[in-house]
């Protein structure tokens, strides 16, 4: 029965559970997150290699005009060493790190979750997925409530590839806004990109012109109406409110769309 055993084990029948709680239902990039590790023995004794913990999300890829999804591991968290467990053993373990900088938003659907594995020799490692909600940190907020001030609409957000300005991730995630009616002559869309840091915010603010006439129609072919240009906000700047941060958007769109 033992030997019978140890197969179905192997094959993840009667093996070792885990289930991982977080606690907190909501975070925002940069913030710790901690929790604990909940792990069951099955029918057998088993040796644990370790306990890891992975940071995942998605992101889009863009190749001969087809778009392809690939998984990301943004980050991976040791939580234990190797163990003995035990036939029906239940042990608790708590872990705790900081979410990167770089962790996605999840609006717009998009998926950012924690896999949780044990690792097990010579049996199929027993895994457990929980799904995170991810707001904006402040200072994505304060932008975003200035872009709100200019009269944009947020339209959609994405992650797509692009390892140059991902920052040890191969992705960006961009925000995308449909213009007011102050900019809609002039705009039809916003996007922008936020690269956080400690003190303040960068932001890639990209606008795609509205073409008009035949200098429109010759931007529009040579795909050349999108502009884009940097905006650093120190958390100095962040703390006089969107009022202040709406104003140097406007300033930089306006030299865009000249």
């Amino acid at each position: 029965m033992s030997f019978f055993n140890k197969i179905l084990a192997s094959a993840g029948i009667g093996s070792a559970k885990v289930d991982t709680l977080v606690d907190q239902t909501v975070y925002v990039p940069g913030e710790e997150l901690s929790g604990i590790i909940r792990i069951k023995g099955g029918k057998i004794d088993q040796e644990i290699g370790k306990i890891d913990i992975e940071l995942k999300t998605e992101y889009i890829v863009e190749h001969d005009d087809k778009k392809n999804v690939t998984t990301c591991c943004i980050a991976r968290i040791k939580v234990s060493d190797g163990f003995h467990l035990k036939q029906g053993q239940e042990l608790e373990t708590p872990f705790s790190f900081r979410l990167p900088l770089e962790t996605p938003v999840t609006h717009a659907k998009q998926p950012v979750w924690l896999e949780t594995a044990l690792d097990i020799g010579m049996a199929l490692d027993p895994t457990d997925r929980d799904s995170l909600k991810i707001e904006p940190h402040p200072y994505m907020s304060t932008v975003f409530e200035a872009v709100h001030l200019l009269g944009f609409r947020f339209r959609s957000s994405t992650c797509e590839r692009h390892p140059k300005l991902g920052r040890g991730v191969p992705f960006v995630q961009e925000f995308e806004f449909t213009p007011g009616s102050e900019y809609a002559r002039d705009i039809e869309e916003l996007e922008l990109i936020m690269q956080l840091e400690p003190e303040g915010v960068h932001v890639l603010v990209e606008v795609d012109r509205r073409g008009r006439g035949l200098s429109g129609w010759l931007e529009n072919a040579f795909d050349m109406d999108e502009r884009h240009a940097w905006l650093s906000l120190s958390r100095e700047e962040l703390s006089y409110g969107p009022d202040h941060i709406a104003d140097a958007l406007e300033e930089l769109i306006d030299r865009q769309i000249r």
